[in-house]
Order: C-alpha cells, then sequence, then structure tokens
C-alpha cells in the first residue's frame, strides 16, 4: 500500500467488490436535463437494470433512498430478490424512517430472502420535511439505529435506552441470515459522520475526489477507526465512460450534460435532502477545481455534477485508462466501487464487456466470513419456530 497512515480490514484481499447503481429514485436519463418516458423509474425498467447487473458478474448493486419521484427502497429490494441469481443488494436506510426494532426485523426478511446476499447503506440525511434537526442529532438518531439493529442480531434481547429510542423487547424477529448482521456501508464527511462510520461500519463510501484528497479520507478515518480499535474498508462511488477509445469516451461524457441548462442544473442539484451537505459542497469545490474541460486529474471528469447534487463526476476513458485508474485506487487500499452510467442499463452492459472480464472481484459478505453454508439457527431459517 502507498500510503502507511492509511489501514484498512481487507489487506490480505485482492481485487475489489464491483458493484453497479440502480436508478430507482427517478435518476437514469440519456442526457441529464432531458426527461424520456423510457427511463422512467419503474419496477420494470430499474429491475432490468439489476438483473442485467446480476448476470454481468458485478457483485453488489446499490438501491438508493430519496423522497423524490420514484421507488422505495425496501419494496423495491424484496420485489427483486427472488430473481437474482449471484449479485449481493445494497439497500440505502434513511436512519428515523422506521422505528429500528420493526426495521430489524424488515432488513432480516430481506437478509433471509437473499439467503445472505444483503448489505446495508446507513443514510442519516433528513427526513422529508424535517427541517430543524441538527447534523449531530441526525448522526446520534443514525447510532442509536446502528446500535439497536447490532443488538438484534447479537444479543437474545433488545434492551436500550437513548437520546432518540428507548425499548426493551425480543431480538427473536430481527435475527439475520448473516452472521452478526449484514455489513454496513457509510458515507460522510463531518466529523460526527466519521466518528459514526469509525464505532460502527464497515465499508467507508467516498465520492469521487482527486487521488491526494482521497488518501486525506482514508488517513482521516483510518486514524479515527483506529481510536475505536477497529479497521473499516474503503469504497468510492463513482460514474463511469468507457469506450473503445478515449477520444469516444470523451465525446460521450460531453454529450450527457450537452442539452443541460446552468439553472436547470443548479434545480436538479438542489432538489435532493442532502443538497446542502458538506459532502455535497465538497464535490462542488472540485468542480471549480477542474480545468475548462471539467477534467481535475486524468480521466477524472467533473462535468456530469453540473447536474446532480451527490455523486459529481465520471472516470473517463478507454479499457485500458479505466483499468489502470482502479488500480490505482485498489493500490491506496480501496476494496469496494459502485459505478453508474448514463443510461444505465447500457452502460453497464458496456463496463461488463470492457472492464469487469480485467479486475478481480469478491463479494464482501463471502470474504468476511458473514455467510455460511449452512442455514442459520434463526426463526426464519433452521432455527425452531416460535
Amino acid at each position: 500500500m502507498e500510503n502507511s497512515k492509511i489501514t484498512i480490514r481487507s489487506p490480505h484481499l485482492e481485487g475489489a467488490e464491483v458493484s453497479w447503481f440502480a436508478p430507482i429514485c427517478n435518476g437514469d436519463d440519456r442526457y441529464l436535463g432531458e426527461r424520456s418516458m423510457d427511463y422512467k423509474s419503474t419496477f420494470e425498467n430499474t429491475s432490468e437494470i439489476l438483473l442485467t447487473a446480476d448476470k454481468g458478474g458485478f457483485r453488489n448493486i446499490l438501491c438508493p433512498s430519496s423522497y423524490q419521484v420514484g421507488q422505495d427502497t425496501l419494496p423495491f429490494v424484496s420485489a427483486v430478490a427472488p430473481m437474482t441469481k449471484q449479485i449481493n443488494m445494497l439497500a440505502a436506510i434513511r436512519c428515523g424512517e422506521i422505528h429500528p426494532a420493526m426495521l430489524g426485523r424488515t432488513l432480516s426478511t430481506i437478509d433471509h430472502i437473499l439467503k445472505g446476499r444483503f448489505t446495508i447503506n446507513i443514510i442519516s440525511s433528513p427526513l422529508p420535511g424535517e427541517e430543524n434537526m441538527s447534523s449531530e442529532d441526525r448522526y446520534q438518531r443514525s447510532r442509536e439505529v446502528i446500535e439497536i439493529l447490532k443488538q438484534g442480531w447479537t444479543q437474545d434481547e433488545i434492551d436500550y435506552q437513548g437520546k432518540f429510542y428507548n425499548l426493551k423487547v425480543s431480538s427473536l424477529p430481527t435475527k439475520s441470515y448473516q452472521n452478526g448482521g449484514p455489513l454496513l456501508y457509510f458515507g460522510g464527511y463531518s466529523p460526527a459522520a466519521v466518528d459514526l462510520c469509525a464505532e460502527h461500519c464497515d465499508v467507508y463510501l467516498m465520492w469521487p475526489e482527486t487521488e491526494e484528497n482521497l488518501r486525506k479520507l482514508m488517513e482521516n478515518m483510518s486514524a479515527k477507526a483506529a481510536s475505536y480499535g477497529r479497521k473499516v474498508d474503503f469504497g468510492l462511488r463513482v460514474h463511469v465512460v468507457v469506450r473503445e477509445t478515449e477520444e469516444e469516451a470523451r465525446a460521450y461524457a460531453d454529450s450527457i450534460v450537452s442539452k443541460l441548462g446552468v439553472e436547470q442544473g443548479k434545480e436538479m442539484r438542489e432538489r435532493a435532502l442532502d443538497a446542502k451537505s458538506y459532502g455535497v459542497s465538497r464535490q462542488a469545490e472540485m468542480r471549480e477545481l477542474s480545468e475548462d474541460d471539467g477534467y481535475v486529474e486524468p480521466h477524472m471528469w467533473t462535468g456530469i455534477g453540473r447536474g446532480r447534487s451527490g455523486c459529481g463526476a465520471a472516470l473517463v476513458g478507454n479499457p485500458d485508462q479505466i483499468v489502470e485508474k482502479l488500480n490505482r485506487y485498489m493500490d491506496m487500499g480501496i476494496r469496494a466501487f459502485i459505478f453508474s452510467g448514463y443510461p444505465h442499463k447500457e452502460e453497464c452492459e458496456r463496463f461488463a464487456k470492457l472492464v469487469l472480464p480485467r479486475l478481480k472481484t469478491f463479494s464482501m459478505p463471502i470474504a468476511q466470513g458473514k455467510v455460511s453454508t449452512e442455514e442459520p439457527a434463526t426463526p426464519l431459517a433452521a432455527g425452531v419456530r416460535i
């Protein structure tokens, strides 16, 4: 590893967990700023994208959470789960939406349906209409949700007293298929966010930035996790445009935003619940540092961020260039990638053809020993009926 200040949970693993993105929150289009009914967030459209990723060999897929017009995360995941063959599913959970014990039962049910091919993305953004809660309180609420879930997964009883939740109840309905519960993925940049991830989560997800800035984020998280006696793995959420030649890739990238007006892009960036977060501001700062063509470093293009509030940059290049960039990230210690492209199905197929066969991949839950070859002794599996 290039930097000894970066410590990761899985230094022994070669390659990465390579994932795709399911645009269930109305986030699919050919051109940013031009809506087409062909890419509407219907179950038929988005489930086809997910199943394409499964068939193409991706190891996980992020199913995001948003109040925008689209589909709710957990019903979508539950509905498509029986159709999948090998892909894991990374469901985004906005903490506070569902009572933690009931949430634990819901997640346990999905984990059993998928027989352990289930991971969780912890979200601490405001709930719809929630304007007065401080960032610190939002992360404290998330901490309490996580701690209650973990009690349910690992203890005989949930017995919890906190600022937001006080409950004492049997943990049997929340028992997960996976040993100790599904892996927790988390993204956030504020001190409260970093502290929460360092204490409780397994994979720290970052949005695209320069390699230098990514190293700083990884060093900071490594130090904070060490203060809890822990290590985490690192992941990168980034768009990708890959073509046979660099010229073709750059031309296609430019075309994605060719119909996006300045005011329209601003409106699109500001509509999300996390539009004013520190992480989003960092993406804006990166755009300001980029050259006139939108590239902040070789093959890292920020132009796509003109119409997005969150993940605001894309890897752009030919297959050799994309693989070389990913290898650099893996040498830094990144062990998980979540890719996306416009439109999602076609770009998923292209990445699976041009890049994925050249990468060594693994399933994070299997790599971390979360899934046994035998059904667990839970009420929803091999355990006695309650």
